[in-house]
């Protein structure tokens, strides 16, 4: 992901969100939303970078100078949907939520090929939410990709919660050979891939994309993995719409994605706009659901030089 959130801290700590998980399950959901309010007081008032880039994509976003309260209900937001992961990965809970799901159609069809999903989401609303699914198609395995070093306590919270969860996360942080096996064996098995395509690790390579009018650079891994395994491409989003109630919008980028060698960096920067162009359209819709705190457009130099330069040797 960006060195800029990377170089981050994991905001509360493990004592915070421990207390969360605590009073989350043992007090009842009602009563740890009133923990939501000096929570969102408390990062407004002492995470100033955070506030300020809240700002910037909100004013983008809004069309408008984004206000005071814009940037609290940005920030409650985010917190709410922490917070109800933990309802969300529970088994017992998941009922209480008032879910709702557009595009299911278009992801059956998908899955009756028999081929496996990649199903791309991003750090925008709720992915837990997407656990949903499982409920509709409990035959069809859900595994999702990640980066295991990252967020360590909430990791380990989430896999507390739900040990089944953790036995089917696939960790990007492994050699790339061993995350190839593991994706080849998990398509061949017919299962949900879930992967965010939005916040590149570092040292990954990304293409820059147009994204609010402005230049940002996404991860291109997702179309390369499409490719090589010959897996369908569907758009996932979890949209929190406040109080218990959320949207699953699913949407078919491609049925298939094949890259010739001579054209591999045009044919990625234009998938990883079809990805930008579609998020931009939710965020502009839910603005409230984009949860990437940093700034999301101005990488260091030197560094989008050096992304720019792999996507172009790889062509």
């Amino acid at each position: 992901m960006s060195a800029q959130w990377r170089e981050r801290h994991e905001a509360g700590g493990r004592v915070a969100i421990w207390l969360i998980r605590a009073a989350g399950l043992h007090v009842g959901r009602g009563f740890a939303r009133l923990w939501l309010y000096p929570i969102t007081l408390y990062f407004f008032f002492r995470r100033a970078r955070e506030r300020r880039d809240s700002r910037e994509f909100l004013t983008l976003a809004l069309g408008r100078p984004a206000r005071a309260r814009d940037i609290l209900r940005h920030i409650h937001s985010y917190a709410a949907t922490i917070l109800d992961r933990i309802y969300l990965l529970h088994d017992t809970t998941l009922d209480r939520f008032d879910l709702r799901v557009h595009g299911l159609d278009q992801i059956e069809a998908e899955i009756a090929r028999g081929r496996g999903v990649l199903l791309l989401g991003s750090h925008f609303g709720s992915f837990e939410a997407l656990r949903a699914l499982s409920l509709r198609r409990p035959d069809v395995p859900l595994r999702v990709v990640m980066d295991l070093k990252q967020t360590r306590a909430l990791n380990e919270l989430l896999h507390a919660l739900n040990p089944g969860v953790a036995a089917n996360v696939i960790d990007a942080g492994v050699d790339p050979g061993a995350l190839a096996l593991a994706l080849h064996d998990t398509a061949r098995q017919g299962a949900l891939i879930g992967l965010l395509a939005d916040r590149a690790r570092a040292q990954e390579a990304t293409a820059p994309v147009d994204f609010f009018g402005r230049t940002a650079h996404v991860p291109v891994a997702a179309y390369q993995i499409a490719s090589m395994l010959d897996l369908p491409v569907v758009l996932a989003f979890g949209v929190y719409l406040g109080g218990n109630r959320y949207e699953l919008h699913f949407e078919t980028l491609a049925q298939s994605i094949k890259i010739p060698r001579g054209e591999r960096a045009a044919q990625l920067r234009a998938w990883a706009q079809c990805y930008a162009a579609r998020l931009e359209y939710y965020a502009r819709r839910y603005p409230y659901n984009w949860f990437n705190f940093y700034d999301f457009w101005n990488l260091p130099a030197e560094r989008a030089d050096e992304r720019r330069g792999r996507v172009a040797a790889a062509g």
